[in-house]
């Protein structure tokens, strides 16, 4: 007896609603990831298509789903194979796939050229995730022309190509309840991993140790799997000292050193689902004065940002809002000189603050880390206006930003980064720092669930301690 996957209902009544939205006539096409060599005949540790896991929950290789207007879901998956499952592992097959994923019928992954032109056939339009799966237009073009073939027997054939992600990345940017609840449970996971990593850099230079950046890199991969974590959801940086500088530095074999501040960004995939957090911290787990009064800067402006993380409020609202408190704090703490830059206005008008942050205060999550899902606030698109950006001198056309929106989840993480050749003072010199949570927007705000690891420099501090 085949056993369905977890949650059938919920993939089916997303795959309901993309159904729906296809319009008279409409079929949608979408593939999960294709295979990827590493080296000779050694292949990456395969991971699905988010689009056809959101549908679907399946997370074999060599996948299709066909959906049509009315609902009607087929699949195409790997055979039955009981010689290449010793090798590679079970496969589902197409027999057993209608009753364990609740798709209305399955056919061998092989069958797919065949059994695609006929399904296209007397279909309106065909939707498919644009400009992310390399030569998928020109097979789904190959389908079309068998189907073009057949004109002269009365077939129609299609006369519109619609992106999919256009549709996907809509209903993808809301978070249901189920998806919610994973994300927490991936960044509980992550968070104590950084916790771990904290505590054991400390604990490692108090006892003499050599420590390097791949030391606590192998911590948080540990915790990560320790808690049922598949993967980290992207490579993980750790950056000891200056190396925090470097905004997608990633950990290597640097000396973690006493004194120093030690910036991770890490975050574990769990199910399918992404977590993000970056912490920075004294390696020794005691700040220096330079290296608080940056830190209390940047932890000043991720409050700034959180508070204005609210239903109603716009998506760059939480990047003004930091950019307000550090550009502030640059002028108060001297990283920029009053008598060059001007005033507070001045700063942030003419883009002084980006010497020292040059990077946006946050991004979508969820099975991406930087998930899908417009900035643009999608009633509102057609609205433009221009400037010319005061750094590069291009012309800028902008839209209204995001409205946000109870369900979303996006990332908040403002940042300063002090390098020898930013004319600042030399005692902030090769202090990287950032602060980032995830924030779930609520009926009243926002949610913080990454915060089972401390941000405050005193409970950094006391942590570190232990």
């Amino acid at each position: 007896m085949t056993t369905p996957i977890p949650h059938q209902t919920l993939y089916a009544q997303r795959r309901a609603r993309l159904a729906a939205q296809l319009g008279d006539g409409g079929i949608a096409i979408i593939p999960t990831a294709p295979e990827r060599i590493r080296n000779r005949d050694s292949e990456y540790l395969f991971r699905f298509d988010s689009y056809f896991y959101y549908l679907t929950g399946f997370t074999e290789p060599r996948a299709w789903l066909v959906l049509t207007a009315d609902g009607h879901s087929t699949l195409f998956c790997q055979p039955k194979d009981l010689e290449r499952e010793i090798w590679d592992g079970y496969r589902l097959g197409p027999e057993a796939a209608p009753a364990a994923l609740g798709v209305d019928e399955a056919y061998p992954v092989d069958e797919l050229d065949t059994r695609l032109p006929p399904l296209l056939e007397n279909r309106s339009s065909v939707w498919y995730p644009f400009a992310t799966h390399a030569g998928l237009e020109t097979r789904i073009e190959g389908w079309l022309q068998k189907v073009r073939a057949r004109v002269r027997y009365g077939v129609l054939c299609p006369q519109a190509l619609r992106d999919a992600c256009a549709l996907l990345d809509e209903m993808r940017l809301i978070k249901d309840a189920h998806e919610l609840d994973v994300m927490r449970r991936a960044a509980r996971i992550s968070a104590h991993a950084h916790v771990r990593a904290m505590q054991r850099c400390a604990a490692m230079i108090r006892a003499g140790e050599d420590v390097r950046e791949y030391h606590l890199d192998a911590e948080l991969l540990h915790e990560f799997r320790r808690h049922g974590s598949q993967y980290p959801a992207y490579g993980s940086i750790v950056a000891a000292g200056a190396n925090a500088c470097v905004l997608h530095y990633r950990a290597d074999a640097a000396p973690v050193r006493a004194g120093e501040l030690v910036l991770i960004d890490a975050g574990c995939e769990l199910d399918g689902y992404a977590s993000d957090i970056t912490r920075t911290f004294p390696a020794n787990g005691r700040f220096t004065g330079p290296q608080r009064d940056l830190y209390e800067l940047v932890r000043a402006a991720q409050q700034a940002a959180i508070d204005a993380t609210r239903p109603g409020a716009r998506f760059v609202d939480a990047h003004d809002a930091a950019v307000k408190v550090l550009a502030q704090g640059m002028l108060d703490l001297g990283l920029l000189d009053r008598n060059d830059v001007g005033h507070l206005d001045d700063v942030i008008e003419q883009r002084h603050y980006f010497r020292f942050y040059m990077h946006r205060t946050g991004h979508w999550l969820g099975l991406d880390v930087h998930d899908v899902g417009s900035y643009v606030e999608p009633s509102e698109v057609g609205q433009t206006s221009e400037r010319r950006d005061s750094l590069s001198g291009e012309i800028i056309r902008d839209r209204p930003s995001r409205i946000l929106r109870p369900g979303m989840v996006l990332t908040i993480e403002p940042g300063l980064y002090v390098s020898p050749s930013s004319g600042a003072p030399a005692h902030f010199w090769n202090l990287g720092i950032r602060i980032e949570d995830d924030a779930v927007v609520t009926d009243t705000g926002c949610e913080l669930i990454t915060r089972d690891v401390p941000v405050e420099p005193d409970a950094i501090e006391a942590l570190m301690r232990g």
